[in-house]
């Protein structure tokens, strides 16, 4: 007898992935926005300005690649100062982890280019489609002309930014006068027009299209800043003790002083609503917070609203929300060991760079022995060492040089038949040159330390020495 067949259960699909809900950030005014605008303009003056002023004769920021000269300001640098750049990453590292420590996520908030860039993106978009409300509704409506120019004129507007920063990237390491007649008169070669419209790209994507998801998935920093901050911190902090638990108001209990006892927070869900990654600060600290302040803002017009005072949600510190503390009294706690160590590093350090910008050489000396020949003798019994001399000029003047060599007796520097030699300006010269030593000098065969010294002739009459050594045969 044969069972009969149980129905087909129906399927049931299990979604693996779910969709990114899009942020439609409110706009909002206040003290901490007010910072935010300033830094946007003191950072895009800096970066679209730059590369336009000019400095001796030539563009003020350089860093031409082809030839292998980096110009900063009155500095000449070359490849072989990539310690430098090296020693500006460490102590931009040391500032991070300062500032970090202080408050927060400072950088994000105010300085990096990812909110810098958004701040300005969402500008045209709240000028060209309206504010969060507006945006909303636009894009639930169906595809209509009216629709279709305000996306094009905030698209266009997008574009055009893009395009000037993807132009003004790339005048960092092309002369802007030369970019700029290249692109006015259509003839942009290839590479520098790949460029400007891959940085272009990249603008118009993470500012436009992946915003917060740039800060929330890709930016490693709110990975680790959960290491660099402690419990003395100063972060965006939500007094629960004073805003639970909340809850709404009538319109008459909101426009009159709140009664004593009673939860400041009414649940108005703006502090939501400005935030540019969509979080709710009232849920603690999270990953996703960039420390812009747009809550603080929008939280204290509304406690002024209904009568209560500002601060529900403030800059302040784990301990002093838990503890009650006072603004004096959390400000003592910033001053702790672990921030006295990271400023005591960023001080010493930064002076440390400064000093040896200062004391750097104007001229670079590079000595390269012969490796066909260690040692030879030549006529009388002299004893000759052959090199090669690498004159790098770190100014943007000529150097006229006299040579010499010291460090054993009777050493003679001979240099195609003549002792000095000009360096052109911001230029590397070459120069092979002989160092012989008298038979009378009763070396012993092997290696002996010597210097080659280069004096400047004119008014300065500095010094230069390279460290050489010199070969003694048996």
């Amino acid at each position: 007898m044969t069972q009969p067949e149980s129905p087909a259960l129906p399927r049931r699909v299990i979604p693996l992935y779910a969709a990114e809900a899009k942020v439609y950030p409110r706009s909002v005014t206040g003290r901490f926005a007010n910072w935010r605008w300033l830094m946007v303009a003191l950072t895009q003056l800096f970066f679209y300005g730059m590369p336009w002023l000019q400095w001796n004769g030539r563009q003020a920021l350089l860093f031409d690649l082809e030839a292998g000269r980096f110009y900063v300001l009155g500095l000449l640098l070359y490849p072989q100062d990539f310690i430098y750049l090296a020693a500006l990453l460490v102590l931009s590292a040391l500032a991070l982890f300062f500032f970090t420590a202080v408050a927060g996520r400072l950088w994000c908030g105010y300085s990096c280019p990812q909110t810098v860039y958004t701040e300005m993106f969402l500008w045209i978009e709240r000028h060209t489609e309206g504010d969060r409300q507006a945006r909303m509704r636009l894009d639930r409506e169906p595809w209509s002309w009216p629709k279709i120019g305000r996306k094009c004129a905030k698209h266009g507007g997008w574009l055009a930014l893009s395009l000037l920063t993807g132009f003004s990237f790339v005048a960092y390491f092309i002369p802007v006068r030369e970019l700029a007649g290249q692109v006015m008169s259509l003839s942009l070669q290839a590479w520098p027009l790949f460029w400007v419209l891959f940085y272009a790209g990249a603008t118009y994507g993470n500012a436009g299209f992946l915003r917060e998801q740039m800060c929330k998935y890709i930016c490693p920093y709110a990975r680790f800043q959960s290491a660099l901050i402690d419990a003395d911190s100063l972060i965006i902090s939500y007094d629960a003790q004073r805003g639970e638990p909340r809850g709404a108001r009538s319109r008459k209990q909101e426009i009159t002083p709140l009664a004593s006892g009673a939860a400041d927070c009414i649940d108005c869900t703006l502090c939501v609503q400005v935030c540019p990654t969509g979080i709710d600060i009232r849920n603690g600290l999270q990953n996703e917070c960039i420390g812009c302040a747009a809550c603080i803002d929008v939280c204290d017009q509304v406690m002024d609203k209904v009568g209560a005072p500002r601060g529900l949600i403030r800059y302040a510190t784990e301990n002093g929300i838990t503890g009650q503390w006072s603004r004096k009294q959390m400000l003592a706690r910033v001053l702790r060991p672990r921030v006295l160590l990271y400023g005591a590093a960023l001080m010493a350090l930064s002076l440390a760079f400064v000093f040896s910008v200062y004391q750097r050489e104007a001229l670079l000396i590079n000595v390269i022995k012969d490796r066909q020949v260690m040692a030879r003798q030549v006529d009388e019994g002299e004893i000759e060492n052959v090199y090669r001399l690498q004159l790098i000029n770190r100014t943007e003047r000529p150097l006229q040089l006299h040579l010499r060599a010291d460090g054993l007796p009777g050493l003679q520097l001979l240099a195609q038949g003549a002792e000095s030699i000009s360096v052109a300006p911001s230029s590397i010269g070459t120069l092979p040159v002989q160092l012989r030593l008298p038979p009378t000098a009763g070396l012993a065969s092997g290696a002996h330390p010597v210097q080659i010294e280069a004096q400047e002739l004119g008014g300065g009459a500095k010094t230069f020495t390279a460290k050489a050594v010199f070969f003694v045969p048996r």
